[in-house]
This record gives structure tokens, C-alpha cells and sequence, in this order.
């Protein structure tokens, strides 16, 4: 076997089952969960038609891996409409079957694992791969995977949950080859401001790596200004041809279609060339089925607003009333409540699910002990991504589990 999979760790929704095991939850209460992030908003039914209307030809042929033209095309055309940015849809955009996919993949792309030792599992024999801490987990399956040693970057709770470049001693830099920036991020909801990225494209110009930016919750925002995009960015910065930068999105939140696995990726077409070779060979194509209702969702705007506002007036509703009791405030964007607890954060949701029926995730499975510290420990995330009227109800119950506490 792989020697590398022996490096992975179970990944959270494991660790919060094994935590959950033998617990039979107070049956007085049915279970809500805001333990996994997964839209429950109702799929638009136009993108449901475009689906179904596709079953007659869509079933028939193999689909090319660049996908087509069309929904190239729509990619590109939503990413002018919604950063000002051009790209060329037929050497900079490639859909993929979701961002979590795409990300594993472009990293067995990127991510030069011939180094002596670096197949071996041996920790600290291959190249770096940055992941912001806390973190989606698959930035560090896939570095781990890839023959790299991940290298977790602090972020700063002082700074609404910044992550903390500075703190990157240069000897890692030297070594890194890919990093990850999530904005907004999982799980803080924080937007990255145009000087963060500045910092960014100065290291990677100096140093050489290429810059992952995940964006899937990019759509769902609570300020007046939408959240600055990488390739925006980049454009703003004068860099437009995307150096070293791939900006991966989805349609999963944006559009409530979890099921379909459908986003893109787009940027430096040089990146992009290597991206596609790499991609013939895994077998990912996109089914054109799928290709149709993903055309339609790029190309419509009303939904996205319609699905934005209802995230906003739940926010409004449920934030207040967990901020009387937690360490929360309302994010930036992305649908989760990252919220601080007195004590144990596993202790926590264990008590919590026991005795309230609400199911929530534990910071510490989120995050990796780095330098001695969890910056996860003692918080929980909490998806809202049921229908208010759920969401409102789990609140109360957080409310009155944790007065009983006090």
C-alpha cells in the first residue's frame, strides 16, 4: 500500500462520530445538526429543468475533460461579471467536479514530490505545502498525499481571524511549493483585504510557489461589499496574467446543487496547461448532463441574490442570540458561526448532543496543534444552513444548555 496514507488523520465528522458513540440523545428533542456544511436551501427549479431537459442527449457520450465550450464560456463570463476580470475561457478555465475534488487534484499537479525521501512518509523529508489553521482538511490530505509535509499557519483571533503570514519563518518559505488561502474562510468566515494578498504575490514572486485560492463561499456575505476574489486581486495588483495564482469555486453554496459536484478553476494558463494533462489521466470529466444545469446556474444572478438574503436574515435572527451567551459574532461571509466556549470545545458538543439533540463540531477537529497551541481548541463551528425556523429553534437549545451550565 501507499506508504503516504499512513500520514492521514480521520477526518472530523469521524472524530465527531466516535465522540457521539454510545450517547443516545435526550429523545424529548429531535435532532438538528449544524455539524456539517451542507446547503438545505431549495435547488432553484430552473437549474432542475436544465438538468432534466439535458437526460436525452446529455446520458449518450463521454464528456471531453475540458468540458464545453459553453460552459467554459459561462465560467468566464461570471467571473467578469462578478470580479472585472478577463480570462481566456479556452486556456484558463476547466471545470471540475467540486472545489474538494479540484483541490486534491491540483495539488498532485503542483506539488514536486521527487525529492529524496519525500515518498517515504517519513515527516520532514518533502517540500511544504501551507494550510491556514484552522482549515479544510482535504489542504492537508492532499499535500500529505502528494509527497509534501503540510505547514499549518496560525490565524489571529485579534485580527478577526487573519491568518498570520508573518509568522512563516523564511527557511519554510524556501521550501514551500503550494499554498492555500480560503476566502472566506472555513471555519471564520474571513475575507482576505487586498494587502493580504499583496503579501502573497510578493512571496510567491519571490519564492516561487503557486497560490490555491478556495472561494466556494464567496457568494454568501453579510457586509455591502461582496468579498475580494484572488484573480480581482491579482487584476487590481497589475498582475493579469495570474502568475502562479488558480482560483477554485463552486456552485455547491452559491446555487444549493451539493449533489451536482460541479465548480471551475481558472488562472495562470501555464498552471492550467499542466492542470488539464493531469486531469486526462484521473478521469474526471464532467458529465454533460451536469455540464447543462451548470451553464444555467453561471448564467443567472436572481437566485444567487434571493438564496444571499435568506442566509442574511437568519444571521440576524440566530447570531444575537448566541452572541448573549458565546464568544460570536456575525462573519464576514461563508455560513458558520465560529464561536467560543468555556472549556472543553469536544466536551462541549459531547454535552451538548446529549442533552439538547444538537449535533455541532468540535474547533479542535478543525485545526492542528502547531508550536505547542490549537487554535481550535475551545470553539465550535456551526453551520446554519437549515431553514431559519430550524436554526432558531437549535439556538434556543444552545442557549438554555448552556444557562444550565452556568
Amino acid at each position: 500500500m501507499n506508504p503516504l496514507l499512513q500520514r492521514l488523520q480521520p477526518y472530523p465528522f469521524e472524530r465527531l462520530r466516535q465522540l457521539f458513540s454510545g450517547i443516545t440523545p435526550n429523545p424529548a428533542y429531535r435532532p438538528i445538526s449544524l455539524g456539517i456544511g451542507e446547503p438545505k436551501h431549495p435547488t432553484p427549479d430552473f437549474i432542475k429543468r436544465a438538468l432534466t431537459e439535458a437526460l436525452d442527449t446529455g446520458l449518450t457520450g463521454y464528456p471531453a475533460t475540458a468540458g464545453e465550450p459553453a460552459l467554459r464560456q459561462a465560467a468566464a463570463g461570471w467571473l467578469q461579471r462578478r470580479y472585472g476580470v478577463s480570462v481566456d475561457p479556452a486556456t484558463q478555465v476547466l471545470p471540475v467536479n467540486g472545489t474538494r475534488e479540484a483541490l486534491f487534484a491540483l495539488t498532485q499537479t503542483v506539488v514536486d514530490g521527487s525529492k529524496p525521501g519525500a515518498r517515504t512518509g517519513a515527516e520532514g523529508a518533502g517540500p511544504f505545502v501551507l494550510c491556514p489553521n484552522p482549515f479544510y482538511q482535504i489542504y492537508e490530505g492532499a499535500a500529505l498525499l502528494a509527497g509534501a509535509d503540510a505547514y499549518y499557519v496560525p490565524s489571529d483571533p485579534a485580527r478577526n481571524f487573519a491568518v498570520d503570514w508573518d509568522s512563516v519563518p523564511a527557511e519554510v518559505w524556501a521550501r514551500t511549493q503550494l499554498i492555500f488561502a480560503c476566502s472566506p474562510g472555513n471555519p471564520t468566515g474571513a475575507v482576505m483585504p487586498l494587502d493580504e494578498w499583496e503579501k502573497l504575490f510578493e512571496l510567491s514572486d519571490r519564492y516561487g510557489f503557486i497560490i490555491a485560492s478556495d472561494e466556494c463561499y464567496s457568494e454568501i456575505y453579510f457586509r455591502d461589499e461582496p468579498p475580494l476574489g484572488g484573480l480581482e486581486a491579482a487584476a487590481r495588483l497589475g498582475r493579469k496574467d495570474f502568475r502562479n495564482l488558480i482560483a477554485l469555486t463552486s456552485l455547491s453554496k452559491r446555487s444549493n446543487v451539493p449533489g451536482m459536484r460541479s465548480g471551475f478553476v481558472a488562472g495562470d494558463v501555464n498552471v492550467m496547461k499542466a492542470f488539464l494533462l493531469y486531469r486526462t489521466y484521473h478521469g474526471s470529466a464532467m458529465s454533460h448532463v451536469v455540464q447543462a444545469a451548470s451553464i444555467a446556474a453561471w448564467n443567472d444572478e436572481t437566485h444567487v441574490i434571493e438564496n444571499r438574503n435568506l442566509y442574511r436574515q437568519k444571521f440576524a435572527q440566530v447570531t444575537p442570540m448566541l452572541s448573549a451567551v458565546l464568544d460570536v459574532a456575525l462573519p464576514d461571509a461563508a455560513f458558520y458561526l465560529w464561536a467560543g466556549v468555556k472549556g472543553s470545545d469536544t466536551d462541549f458538543a459531547r454535552d451538548l448532543y446529549a442533552l439538547y439533540n444538537v449535533t455541532v463540531l468540535p474547533g479542535s477537529y478543525l485545526a492542528r496543534e502547531a508550536r505547542g497551541f490549537n487554535p481550535g481548541a475551545g470553539r465550535v463551528r456551526m453551520a446554519l444552513v437549515a431553514e431559519t425556523a430550524e436554526c432558531a429553534e437549535a439556538a434556543e437549545r444552545i442557549v438554555q444548555f448552556i444557562q444550565s451550565r452556568n
